[in-house]
This record gives structure tokens, C-alpha cells and sequence, in this order.
């Protein structure tokens, strides 16, 4: 039997796995497996395993749909894929006629982004919107950003040379982010450190040399500790402090203000813990701080962000073996940020980005000084790593489409995102859907935001596609992934979409790719080379590494240099240091503390629970509570209960454990029912269960620089639900 090598997109890791290809050509005939079968170099979880039962499911669609009643009565025709495409750009061109190319937005995931060749902005930038939003904003992207304002780059960890970990409540798991997963357990078993910092006593947590049980959302309080005892232990780089970085005095000033027994207190850690762990992340090095999706979702995330930026430069740890490895783009393969053609958008147009004068970070205004700078050092001006370097606000665009303030957006395009679930203030989200003109989903099933759109179109799964994966643009490692079998039904790939649109549009000469395929090939020619070729030919592509390039280059900052002060903020009218700020003032009404945003090993966002096998191992959503919060309330494992904060509320069997601290509960993300029918006016469960309807978006809530919402420390209670107001799950899965 044929093999190809496939990239699986059941999250956003992107492992390399093999499929057979099936004499049938059917999807659900195809079996995935590991690359490397050994442990810890197994590369695949659940979700790649059971993948194919999920494409092959019978209540996916596979037709472009119109709907035909009112939003979220769940009533439907198939078109053609003409039809559609001709409706939806010429009521696109209409928002666009009367109320300018600003009022339309787009909101997509990384599964999109990454597979779309730079065609949904370069669509954008072409028509004139800058009003583009992803899942990235709280997840990787706005990181990378933030990152760029302190050296320019978005580093990688070199974990197979390392020698000390660090993990700000991420806790990769087998079957969640397993390639983490198993390049950490291999760094132990050569003997690397392992520092885990987590409110409760993650799996991770249990095989670390330190555990820090920090308050949730305290990292940059944390940062600023390990900060304070390295300046005056005087455990920092000071070769490499001098030569490359500005504003270390001002930073130095700036820490002093966090004396250990304030950090103790803000953190809940001891100090003696806070300063051993801060003497082994300096000595131990080479170390890495990887990537946190807990600390892009915090009120004081961008400080915070900074401060690991700030620790990793101070000890020396940026562009070395084992230390964070700074990539830079594949000289001889087209990018995306390339492709995506941000010069032609222009200056007038940019400044119309939502959120932009408020939260500019990860905006075009936010990363408008670094545009020479990246020139310099990577050799383009518009790098958009992990794509979330140019984006809008999400709250800012919310609004505007509720409530047209500061101007309406009247059409929204959202690509396999289920944007309705996916970001704070789940009711503002459905009064701005439900306000537009035109509501176009890409999607493979009727997800809660689907229900709420005019069109939903089929998109092609990772099985039924080819492309190549350079880590959202964070790596300069090209990977290519197989069409396994054909797209089933009539779905397409998203490029082939955009295209369609932009020649119905008058924009079909910056798409001269017929196809995907051809697009591949085009961003493959200076290797003389087709997309087959290279995908037959090689498992990654790379260019020879070179450590400390900024010995040559400089950092693609302002000033060349590492800025701990940053010439960016300052020029932003922001705090050019990072800083802490306090909690909102406790509320009486709400004694807890949860954190949000945890994923269960089964699911990866809002997807995969329509997979029989894996609902099977978690049928409903479960909290996590600890045994002396959980008795005064009378729960008992397994008990229903709901979870309220000022915001909303939501509904969740209670799982009572151990290591769960007191006074904090953990709630799961993304929880719908993709078996409950459509109409009932529960969006097939999301207002019973999505997260997202818990989270506020006010100022108090919002991290100041980014805008983006603080997940990691709101304050909630818990009470138990009684008979009468169990949630019903509805029929079985199929």
C-alpha cells in the first residue's frame, strides 16, 4: 500500500505522520500512524489516530449551503459552488460600496492560516480591509509580537540541546502537544532541569525538579522575582548584557520596586522557592522558557511576556546551542508574510484598524517602527510570525459590528474558527454576528457560529490537501503534507475560495494561481523544483543554522539591540518597562479564582467532539475543584454544577482532586454538542457550556497593551445544580 507523508492539523503542533494511502480512496479508510514508533518519539496522539472516522462523519458538510431561515433556526438549501461565490461577492461588494472596505472582517484559526498560502490577507490587503482577527490574538501570535518589540524575532527552543526547562503553566502532554511533550521527557532523560511553574500540580508539575504553585495570572509577578534575585546575585550574562542590550539601569530600577517578599505575596510562592528557582534557570543554561498559551491570556500578559523575553537575553540564552534559536526566513521558499502583500494596503487604510489607537501592540500601528528593522536583519519588512503581527483587537472589532462604533463592519467572513466561541464575551459575539449583512463560514460542520452565517462553504481537511508548514512562519523549517485521498463531496481548499471571490471581485490578477498546487509550485521555484518533487524528496527542509546572528546583523529593533526599555511602548505613549498590576478589587459575591482555557487531551478548541471514540473517554464538560470547596457546596464527583462570574454562567460536571489548590477552579474550552439538533436556541449546547459566555472584556479585564482578555485569575462561585436544571446531552453520538 502507498504511504504519504502527512502534516496532521488536529492541533496547531502540526506533527509529521504517515497515512496509507487507501485502494477505496475513501477518507474513513485511511489509517494514520506515528513516523517513529519508539517512545518518546512518537509523534501522534488521539485526535491524528481518529482523525479519518471525523472527516468521514455524516453530518459533515460537504456542499456549499445557504440558509433559508433565520439566523440559527438551522433551516438550509445546497447550492452550487457558483451560486454561492457570486451572492457572496456581490453582497460583499455592496458593504464594501456603502460602507468602505473597513467593514469587512475576517476572523480565522491557525489550521487556516497555515494552509491558505498568505491568500485570506493578501484578499484582504488587496480589497483595503485591515480587519483580520485570529485565535492567535490569545494564542502564540499576539506572543510573537510582543516578542518582536524586544529583539525581533519570535525565538524557537532547541530543546534537544538544552539544558534547563521552564514551563509557565503549560503542560504538554502524550496526547496534547505530544512532540513537546516527548522533546522535554527526552532533555530529562540526559539530565536537562525541569522548573514547572502551575496553580495546581499539573502532570508536568509531578516529574519537575521545581514546582512553583503560583496564583493564576501572577506570571509577570513571578518574572519580576526570578528577575530580582539574578540582578542581585549578579547571575545574569554580563558580556552580553553590555554589547547588546539598552535600558538595563532603567530596568534594574524597575525591579528593585518587586522586593522577594512582595513577589511571595502576589504569587502565594515562597520567597526561598521563588529565588531556587530563579539560581537554577541562570546557572543551570543553556535553558528555555518555550511558549505559554497561559501567559497570552492574562491582564498584565504583555509585562509578562517580556519579562521572559527580558530573562532569556540577560542570561545569554538567544541564538545559542540549547538556548531560544532565532530562524529568520527559508532563503529559497516564498513565505507567507511574502505572499500576503501587506505593502499594498495602504496608509490611510491601515490606520482604520479596530483597536488600534487603544490596544496597538500586535496592530499595524504597534509594529510600524520595527518595519526597517526587519528589513535590515530578516530582509523584509512585514514579517508576520505566527501570523499575529498585523491584526486587529478582537473586542474593538466585536463592537464595531454590534454597534458600529467608531464605524459599522457590516460583513464577516469566519475560517473554521467557530469565532462565536473562541474569544471573550460570548454575548457580544452573537449580537455581532447576528447585526450583519453578509456571514460567510468555512467550516466542516454546522459549529454554533455556522448556524449564525448566511453561507457555510466545505472546506478540505488535512487528508485531502497539499502544503507546506514552516511553523506559522516562527521557523525557518519547511515541512510538506500529502493529499492523501481527494476532498470528499465538493469541498475545496481555502485558497481556492479566496481565489474564487477575487476574480468575481476584480482582484483575479494578483491570484494568477489556478490552484492550489500551482501556488505551491510558485513558492518553490528557487529550489527548481514542483511540490511533488520536494514532498517525494524531503521529510523537512532547512538551510544550515547559524548561531548569534546578531554578531552580524544586529536584533531587528530600532536600536539594534535587545531593548529591556522599549523605544516602541515609549514612542506608543506605553510603559517602556515592564511592570505589575493589581487584580480588580475582590467581589464578596464571587470568592473563587478560575482559570479557563485548559484543553481537554480529546479535543483541540471547540472541535473533534463529534468523534465517537474520543466523546467516549469525556461524554461532558468537566471542572476541576478541589475537596474543601467542593464539600460546603455538596458536590460529589461527577455532580452538575455551574460556574458564574460577573459575566455569565455555565454548566459543568464537577471532578474533585487532589492537586487542585484551594479557592480556584479550572473550566474546560470549547465545550458545544455537535449531536444536539440546531434551533432549540442553545446553539446545539454553546449556551450551556462554552466558556466563553464566563469571560468579560471591560478594562478591568483586558491586558492594556494588546487588549486581550485576562483568562487566568477571574473570579467566580460555584453552585450546585439540581435535577430540574441538569443539561439534557441529546442524542448519541454517531
Amino acid at each position: 500500500m502507498a504511504e504519504k507523508r502527512v502534516l496532521c492539523s488536529g492541533c496547531d503542533i502540526y506533527c509529521q505522520v504517515h497515512a496509507d494511502v487507501p485502494p477505496s480512496g475513501r477518507v474513513e479508510d485511511v489509517r494514520v500512524k506515528a513516523v517513529d514508533p519508539r517512545p518518546l518519539r512518537a509523534n501522534i496522539c488521539m485526535k491524528g489516530v481518529h482523525a479519518p472516522e471525523g472527516f468521514a462523519h455524516p453530518n459533515r458538510v460537504l456542499y456549499p449551503l445557504k440558509r433559508v431561515g433565520e439566523r440559527g433556526e438551522g433551516k438550509w438549501k445546497r447550492v452550487s459552488w457558483d451560486e454561492a461565490l457570486d451572492d457572496i461577492s456581490t453582497r460583499l461588494a455592496n458593504v464594501v460600496k456603502h460602507y468602505g472596505p473597513e467593514a469587512f472582517a475576517v476572523s480565522t484559526s491557525q489550521w487556516n492560516t497555515q494552509t491558505d498560502n498568505g491568500s485570506g490577507r493578501r484578499f484582504m490587503n488587496y480589497l483595503g480591509s485591515p480587519n483580520w482577527i485570529s485565535g492567535v490574538a490569545i494564542c502564540a501570535g499576539n506572543t510573537a509580537a510582543v516578542n518582536r518589540l524586544v529583539y525581533g524575532w519570535y525565538p524557537y527552543p532547541d530543546y534537544p540541546q538544552t539544558k534547563c526547562i521552564v514551563l509557565f503553566g503549560h503542560n504538554p502532554k502524550q496526547h496534547s502537544w505530544t512532540p513537546v511533550y516527548n522533546a522535554i521527557r527526552r532533555a530529562q532523560q540526559r539530565g536537562a532541569k525541569l522548573i514547572v511553574l502551575d496553580p495546581r500540580k499539573s502532570e508536568n508539575a509531578e516529574l519537575a525538579d521545581l514546582w512553583l504553585p503560583l496564583k493564576p495570572g501572577t506570571d509577570a509577578a513571578m518574572c519580576l522575582g526570578w528577575l530580582k534575585v539574578i540582578l542581585d546575585e549578579e547571575l545574569y550574562d554580563k558580556a552580553f548584557t553590555s554589547r547588546w542590550t539598552v535600558g538595563f539601569e532603567q530596568l534594574r530600577q524597575r525591579v528593585n520596586e518587586y522586593s522577594l517578599s512582595r513577589i511571595e505575596l502576589l504569587t502565594g510562592v515562597p520567597a526561598e522557592l521563588i529565588a531556587s528557582a530563579a539560581r537554577m534557570y541562570a546557572t543551570s543554561g543553556p535553558a528555555v522558557i518555550p511558549w505559554t498559551p497561559i501567559t497570552d491570556q492574562q491582564r498584565n500578559s504583555t509585562s509578562a511576556i517580556r519579562l521572559m523575553c527580558i530573562l532569556r537575553a540577560i542570561c545569554g540564552y538567544l541564538d545559542i546551542p540549547g538556548g531560544e534559536l532565532l530562524h529568520g526566513f527559508h532563503p529559497d521558499i516564498i513565505s507567507e508574510s511574502e505572499l500576503e502583500n501587506h505593502d499594498v494596503l495602504s496608509d490611510e487604510q491601515k490606520a482604520k484598524q479596530l483597536g488600534a489607537e487603544r490596544h496597538p501592540v500586535f496592530t499595524y500601528r504597534g509594529m510600524a517602527d520595527l518595519r526597517e528593522p526587519a528589513k535590515r536583519v530578516w530582509g523584509t519588512e512585514w514579517p508576520n510570525l505566527i501570523n499575529g503581527c498585523y491584526m486587529a483587537n478582537p473586542s474593538a472589532v466585536f463592537r464595531a459590528m454590534a454597534d458600529g462604533d467608531p464605524y459599522p463592519v457590516k460583513a464577516f467572513f469566519t475560517l473554521g474558527n467557530n469565532t462565536l466561541m473562541s474569544f471573550a464575551n460570548m454575548q457580544l459575539i452573537e449580537r455581532a454576528i447576528r447585526n450583519q449583512d453578509l456571514v460567510v463560514a468555512v467550516e466542516h460542520f454546522r459549529t454554533p457560529t455556522a448556524q449564525l452565517a448566511d453561507y457555510i462553504l466545505p472546506g478540505d481537511a488535512w487528508l485531502e490537501r497539499n502544503c507546506l508548514a514552516d511553523g506559522f512562519g516562527w521557523t525557518a523549517i519547511y515541512r510538506p503534507s500529502q493529499k492523501v485521498v481527494e476532498p470528499a463531496g465538493e469541498c475545496r481548499t481555502v485558497y481556492e475560495i479566496w481565489r474564487g471571490l477575487a476574480v468575481r471581485m476584480g482582484m483575479g490578477e494578483h491570484f494568477p494561481w489556478e490552484t492550489n498546487e500551482k501556488l505551491l509550485n510558485h513558492r518553490l521555484q528557487k529550489l527548481g523544483m514542483d511540490f511533488e518533487s520536494f514532498a517525494s524528496e524531503y521529510a523537512y527542509h532547512a538551510p544550515s543554522y547559524e548561531y548569534r546572528k546578531y554578531e552580524k546583523s544586529g536584533f531587528a529593533t530600532p536600536s539594534g539591540l535587545v531593548e529591556l526599555y522599549s523605544s516602541v511602548l515609549e514612542k506608543l505613549q506605553l510603559d517602556p518597562l515592564p511592570y505589575w498590576r493589581d487584580d480588580p478589587p475582590p467581589e464578596p459575591d464571587f470568592p473563587l479564582t478560575m482559570f479557563m482555557g485548559v484543553r481537554d487531551d480529546e479535543f483541540f478548541q471547540t472541535g473533534h467532539r463529534h468523534i465517537k471514540a474520543l466523546r467516549a473517554k469525556k461524554p461532558d464538560p468537566v471542572m476541576f475543584i478541589a475537596k474543601s470547596d467542593a464539600m460546603p457546596l455538596g458536590l460529589s464527583e461527577g455532580d452538575w454544577a455551574e460556574v458564574v462570574t460577573r459575566q455569565g454562567r455555565v454548566k459543568l460536571r464537577a471532578s474533585i482532586r487532589a492537586e487542585m489548590p484551594a479557592g480556584v477552579v479550572r473550566v474546560p474550552h470549547g465545550w458545544w454538542l455537535p449531536e444536539r439538533p440546531e434551533g432549540d436556541g442553545t446553539l446545539s449546547g454553546a449556551w450551556d457550556f462554552a466558556d466563553a459566555q464566563i469571560c468579560p472584556d471591560d478594562d478591568d479585564h483586558l491586558d492594556r497593551e494588546q487588549g486581550i482578555p485576562h483568562m487566568k485569575g477571574i473570579a467566580c462561585r460555584v453552585q450546585r445544580l439540581d435535577a430540574l436544571t441538569i443539561p439534557q446531552r441529546g442524542p448519541e453520538i454517531v
